[in-house]
């Protein structure tokens, strides 16, 4: 970042050195008007479609009966009495002229004054502030976040009046130079690990963040890759943001992006949706401990049916009904594989489908194919019931992450049930809860907090929702 003096005053020098570093009379989109304010030269940088043009014009219609005396007192009194606009910044260095310029704020020079005046009537293209594709609820709030990083944090803003929540803007990227709003409780949040996210931020010297939070974590979070559970929770309701705030988190923006990062992220965390906080206690507590079975079951369930198939004598008497009768052209744990990976394909497939052929594409997946491949002896029918389970099994919980996070470990159980058998299931529980135990969040605390270290009264809570009034 250069911090040396870039605009001198001279207005023929200023304007070329900008018309230089930004290519002007090669960009069609960036824009220079040439002026006169009270008699001096004046002239106007900004980026066709990112200014409001009603106020840009309306600027320009006050700036031309300006008289001599009225910018004869510097730039800091013109800037505070002759400017009818709220949003201007005064700067003189290279880094925030050029950057606030490229991100559609007006710039002002005028010949005389040693500063440029950055007037941020910036209006970007957005869409509405509809509910999230992934993210629904049942009841409560319909908005959701967009790719403007203002209107996110005016989400946010809404919802928290305190004068204790805190929304920070920094920059990272050398090229792209990406704004990252960092929202927090100012009374709340844990400091050490907020100066820590702040330095490593600062500290990011990547030349572009060009996916987003995916970039930015990677830089800030040097985790250890072979533990797939998710380090950030990720979300594009405001409402959760809010309320995890308020909780003491950190939320982190990123501009042209509809999500917000929370952390720091347990796997309890994780799990939870907005849903269990909109139903009464008894219906949200039914919610969790649903989702939670649920997320238990698509994990065991096909390695145990693995298990049980090259194992038939295991099978207690009250399951015999689940034996295999048929016979097998392809063993069942190549049945298994092949299916995990056909899943993905069809949800591949499903997101590349146009919308108005997508229901009737999944259709004939569902039933032509799955029929197909049960008559003609590639899969037995019970295979493809249990990998149908496991398959709506992994859409109870909004977490992409979490969902692959299961389908790794789970394929890893499958690989140790066929060669290792009993004991094969056992390693995969056992790497399984260690992967989970032994994870660390962002701020180097407990994963799996509240259990370890243990607190009944929060962990209950995890799961069982109490009344307002309870707490």
């Amino acid at each position: 970042m250069e911090n040396n003096k870039f605009i001198t005053g001279n207005l023929n020098e200023d304007a070329a050195k900008i018309d230089n570093l930004l290519h002007v009379n090669e960009s069609f989109d960036l824009l220079k008007r040439n002026t006169t304010i009270g008699g001096k030269n004046a002239v106007i940088y900004y980026i066709n479609g990112f200014c409001k043009e009603d106020i840009m014009q309306k600027l320009q219609e006050f700036f031309s009966d300006l008289t001599p005396q009225d910018i004869q007192t510097g730039v800091q009194k013109f800037m505070e009495n002759q400017i009818p606009y709220l949003e201007v910044d005064l700067y003189d260095d290279k880094y925030n002229v050029i950057t606030l310029i490229l991100s559609g704020v007006a710039c002002l020079l005028i010949d005389g004054f040693a500063k440029a005046i950055l007037i941020d009537a910036r209006q970007y293209p957005a869409r509405n502030v509809q509910e999230p594709e992934k993210y629904k609820v049942l009841r409560g709030s319909r908005d959701g976040f967009v790719e403007t990083l203002v209107l996110n944090t005016a989400l946010i803003r809404r919802r928290i009046r305190s004068p204790e929540y805190i929304c920070e803007i920094v920059r990272a990227g050398e090229s792209s130079r990406t704004d990252i709003a960092i929202c927090y409780m100012n009374d709340r949040v844990d400091k050490k690990l907020l100066n820590r996210i702040k330095k490593q931020i600062s500290q990011v010297r990547e030349d572009a963040l060009s996916m987003n939070q995916e970039s930015l974590s990677e830089c800030i979070y040097k985790g250890h890759w072979f533990n797939p559970f998710p380090k950030f929770r990720y979300t594009e309701r405001p409402d959760t943001v809010a309320a995890s705030i308020l909780e003491g988190q950190i939320a982190i923006l990123v501009d042209n992006s509809p999500a917000a990062m929370l952390l720091p992220t347990t796997i309890f965390d994780v799990i939870e949706e907005a849903d269990d906080y909109y139903f009464p206690p008894i219906t949200g507590t039914y919610l969790r401990l649903a989702r939670t079975a649920i997320t238990v079951l698509s994990l065991v369930l096909t390695p145990l049916f693995l298990l049980y198939a090259n194992n038939p004598a295991l099978l207690p008497d009250w399951l015999l009904f689940t034996k295999l009768q048929e016979s097998q052209y392809i063993p069942v744990f190549w049945q298994l594989l092949i299916l995990e990976l056909a899943i993905d394909g069809l949800k591949l497939a499903a997101i590349n489908t146009p919308s108005t052929l997508n229901t009737p594409l999944s259709l004939i997946a569902a039933i032509v194919i799955g029929e197909f491949t049960v008559n003609t002896g590639w899969f037995n029918m019970q295979t493809m019931l249990y990998m149908a389970v496991v398959a709506i099994a992994n859409f109870t919980h909004e977490n992409y992450e979490l969902a692959y996070s299961i389908k790794f470990l789970r394929v890893l159980s499958l690989i140790l049930v066929e060669f290792f058998g009993v004991w094969g299931f056992v390693a995969g529980v056992i790497i399984t809860v260690l992967s989970i135990a032994l994870n660390r969040t962002i701020a180097q605390t407990s994963y799996i907090y509240p259990l370890i270290p243990f607190d009944l009264k929060k962990f209950l809570r995890r799961f069982f929702r109490v009344s307002i009034k309870r707490k």
